[in-house]
């Protein structure tokens, strides 16, 4: 598909609607993970509205790209982000964490439009890789994109990964780091500091972009230069917030895997009109 010329003002409405889906679901499922959802949005539309090749009519298409969403625990944000692209029907949202439902706390195959079971974290890259390397070795020209955590990245299978892109010099790869700074126990930097991490990633030989990942002409122009990236995969350090939106939710930690109940959600959705 890729990142041509948008409408920014429509992807921003969308940000704005998808923030008050999110906490809905939640809501209405009673518990979740609403602060990384919350963070990865503008990634996440840029990817499915203005970024991939993709057919929701279709999910299996051969040429489509794909995304490893490795941090797969925010499943809140990736389903509504697949309802409104069309893969199923927004009515389902309200199953998301039921008994019997296809839409669990962790992103998984039955979902539409889900490439890959994630949740356990630092696995994502290294399925990304294969993907992406398989795709070299049957001279396919789809692209393979990883959505990661900033606490996911301090596991030291990501920097095996990172290694193994490299050498293979996988430049139809593009990862995307969701830097929040917050984790599940606290600040990212406070349990295990991850700086400098734009010159850990070139030292690892990637093609290192960063930007702000709540800035859709940033992300925009950073996936553009992924589209004529040669010779070595490519990471987007996209600074974010946690909870981003919602002013008591912001930077917190409590909000990893806590859902709002119903004077917070109506609080919320006042912040998000």
């Amino acid at each position: 598909m890729g990142c041509q010329k948008p409408d920014i003002s429509a992807l921003k409405e969308k940000a704005r609607q998808f923030r008050k889906e999110i906490l809905e679901t939640l809501h209405l499922a009673g518990s979740g993970h609403p602060g990384g959802s919350l963070s990865a949005v503008e990634i996440l539309i840029t990817l499915y509205f203005a970024q991939l090749r993709h057919q929701p009519q279709n999910p299996f298409w051969e040429d489509r790209d794909r995304l490893i969403v490795s941090k797969g625990h925010i499943s809140p944000g990736v389903y509504v982000t697949l309802a409104n692209a069309g893969y199923f029907p927004k009515e389902e949202l309200r199953t998301f964490r039921k008994f019997g439902s296809r839409l669990q706390g962790h992103v998984h195959t039955k979902v539409p439009g889900v490439e890959f079971n994630t949740g356990s974290l630092g696995h994502g890259l290294s399925v990304a890789n294969g993907i992406a390397l398989g795709a070299k070795m049957l001279k396919k020209n789809f692209k393979t994109y990883c959505l990661l955590g900033d606490g996911e990245i301090q596991e030291g299978s990501i920097w095996e990964a990172a290694m193994s892109a490299s050498h293979q010099r996988l430049d139809n790869l593009c990862a995307i780091v969701d830097y929040n700074k917050v984790q599940e126990n606290g600040p990212v930097n406070e349990i295990k500091n991850l700086e400098p991490l734009a010159q850990k990633w070139e030292s690892f030989g990637w093609h290192v972009e960063t930007v702000d990942g709540h800035d859709f002409e940033q992300l925009i122009s950073a996936f553009n230069k992924f589209d004529t990236n040669k010779g070595k995969p490519f990471v987007i350090l996209a600074h974010t917030l946690k909870g981003k939106g919602i002013s008591f939710m912001e930077g917190q930690a409590a909000w990893h895997g806590k859902a709002p109940n119903t004077d917070q959600l109506k609080q919320a959705l006042s912040e998000l009109q």
